[in-house]
Parts: C-alpha cells; sequence; structure tokens
C-alpha cells in the first residue's frame, strides 16, 4: 500500500505540474502561440524555458542515478513506476509527438503521403538498429568473458564464480550500456530543444524527466551490485553522464531552431516530432514496459495485471493532460 500510495502521489504531481503549466503558459501569448505566426520560437522566453527545463531534466537525473549509494528504494514503487512511466511514454508519443508532426507536414504540404507515420517507423528502427549493434558488441565481448574464464580454469586459477558478472563489471561493456542509454536521450532532449511553444517544452521535460528519473535510480542500483570497487565514483560518473545526455539533446534542438526560418523551421518541426514519436514508442515498449525494473526480491506487484494497470494509468494521464493542448 505504501507503494501505491507513493506512486499515486507522484501521479498526481505531474499531472498538476502539467495542468499548471498549461494554465499559465497558454492562451495567445507571445510564448504559446507556434513560431510561424509570430516568431516566438526564437523569443527570450521561450529559451529560457527550455534552459530551465535543460537544468531540471539533468539535476533531476544525477540525483536519481546517485541516491541509491545513499538511499534503499523500495522495489514495488520502482517496478510500478517503471511501469507508469513506460505509458506516459507511449501516450506521449502516440498523442502528442505523431499528432503535431501529422497536423505540421498537413500544413505544409498538400500530398497525402504519411510523413509522420514514415518518420516515426524510421526513428524506431534506427534505435532499434542501435540497440542491436549495442548487444552485437555486448556479446562479443560475452564470449571473449568466458573464454578467459576457461583458460584460467585449465591453468588451475581459481575460476570466476559468475562469467556474467566479470562480463558486466568491466568497466569497456559499462560504458557501452551508458551509450546506449545517452543516445536515447539525446533524441529525447531534442524534442525539448525543437518544442515551438512553451507549453510544449514543459510537458516533453515533465514526460522524459519521470522516465529518466526512474532509469537513473535502477542503473544506480544496478551500478552499486555490479561494481564492487569504489561505487560510489562510479556511481557518481555514470550519473553524470546519463544525466547530461538528455541536456546535451535540448542544445541541439534550440541550435536547430536557432538556424531555421519560416517554412524551414516548420519542416525542422514536423521532422523531428515524427523521429521523437519511434524513439518514445521503442523506448516505452522495450525498455519500460517489456523489461522494466526486475526487483532482486519477491514482489506482490511483480504480476501482469497490476503492471497493465500501471502502464494504463500513465497513458490515462497523457489523455487527460491533452484535454487542455
Amino acid at each position: 500500500m505504501a507503494s501505491l500510495k507513493s506512486t499515486l502521489l507522484i501521479t498526481l504531481l505531474v499531472l498538476l505540474l502539467q495542468f499548471s503549466e498549461i494554465r499559465s503558459h497558454g492562451g495567445n501569448n507571445d510564448g504559446d502561440t507556434p513560431a510561424t505566426n509570430t516568431g516566438s520560437l526564437r523569443s527570450k522566453g521561450l529559451i529560457l524555458v527550455k534552459v530551465w527545463c535543460l537544468l531540471i531534466m539533468f539535476f533531476s537525473t544525477f540525483a536519481g542515478g546517485v541516491s541509491p549509494y545513499f538511499y534503499r528504494w523500495n522495489e514495488s514503487f520502482l517496478l510500478l513506476g517503471t511501469q507508469f512511466a513506460g505509458g506516459v511514454f507511449l501516450g506521449t508519443a502516440l498523442m502528442h509527438f505523431l499528432s503535431d508532426s501529422t497536423s505540421t507536414f498537413g500544413d505544409l504540404t498538400t500530398k497525402s503521403y504519411p510523413f509522420s507515420f514514415m518518420l516515426a517507423s524510421a526513428g524506431y528502427l534506427l534505435t532499434m538498429l542501435a540497440d542491436s549493434v549495442i548487444a552485437y558488441v555486448l556479446r562479443s565481448h560475452d564470449r571473449e568473458a568466458r573464454v578467459e574464464v576457461e583458460v584460467e580454469s585449465g591453468a588451475g586459477k581459481e575460476a570466476a564464480p559468475n562469467p556474467f558478472l566479470a562480463k558486466t563489471t568491466s568497466v569497456g561493456d559499462t560504458i557501452l550500456l551508458i551509450l546506449a542509454l545517452c543516445f536515447h536521450s539525446v533524441f529525447e532532449g531534442i524534442a525539448v530543444g525543437v518544442a515551438d511553444t512553451k507549453n510544449d517544452a514543459w510537458r516533453n521535460m515533465w514526460t522524459i524527466s519521470l522516465h529518466k528519473i526512474f532509469a537513473a535510480v535502477a542503473m544506480g542500483i544496478a551500478l552499486l551490485k555490479l561494481i564492487p570497487k569504489r561505487p560510489f565514483l562510479a556511481t557518481v560518473a555514470y550519473s553524470f553522464a546519463f544525466a547530461i545526455s538528455s541536456p546535451v539533446g535540448v542544445g541541439i534542438g534550440i541550435a536547430l531552431d536557432a538556424t531555421t526560418q519560416g517554412r524551414r523551421a516548420d519542416w525542422t518541426y514536423a521532422i523531428s516530432m515524427g523521429l521523437a514519436c519511434g524513439v518514445f514508442v521503442y523506448v516505452a515498449i522495450n525498455h519500460l514496459i517489456a523489461k522494466g525494473f526486475r526487483p532482486q526480491n519477491k514482489c506482490h506487484f511483480d504480476t501482469p495485471f497490476f503492471k497493465f494497470f500501471a502502464v494504463l494509468f500513465g497513458v490515462g494521464v497523457i489523455a487527460v493532460v491533452m484535454i487542455w493542448d
């Protein structure tokens, strides 16, 4: 019950923040009118909002990554929270990113080709390709680790009790895993950087931060278990790398906006939203929903039904927020 109350609390907080930003930044002011009409995309107010989003994303993710070193998180909370974040990601991708990309392409061209859906498929496949490359490299290192263990055993040396741990504690392999997470995060950050209104920037930031906080906590727990030597320094280093990736994406998105004007800016926004939709769908399904957080101990909420309702709750939150879009 405590974990459910914690999940409900963070959900209500996110919903309240999203609604408050819609109300406070809504209307027809310069900050929330699309750039094609008033040039607000490059206004100081919108850029300032994106900078705040950048800072919040960095510090919240970094704090989540190092927190397991100081605090023992409830595994039920992480389990349901990760599934909830998956629902938020899925809803954001389909109801916000794909919708915006489709409507923008409709204003830019009279052709009936489904550009946004094609780009979403491309973003999904691009992310899948990156994961496949990382998996291939890790399998190669796994085979090398197993051969090394067998050679040491044949020479009369004490073999490693668990070759998998020997593999995952390798600095190179751990860096590869962090790079895989950072690859997704950069593309996620671009969605904030190319946002054409303050409202969109805040909403994208809260969506990404919610997912990254849970991912950072899970990563910190894994690092403490897999790296027995100097865990604090390793946790700080890897958490910093993971935390800085989305702000880098935000910076790239801001740069793209700053170098495009008029219809070029609209094309950039439509293409970026289409690609981001595919990235978000892939991360939601393959990383958050399908894999998610795996408790080390037996957990009462580790069942398909509880996971389904957590994902449903996340999608429902975005569906309610989109009423005021």
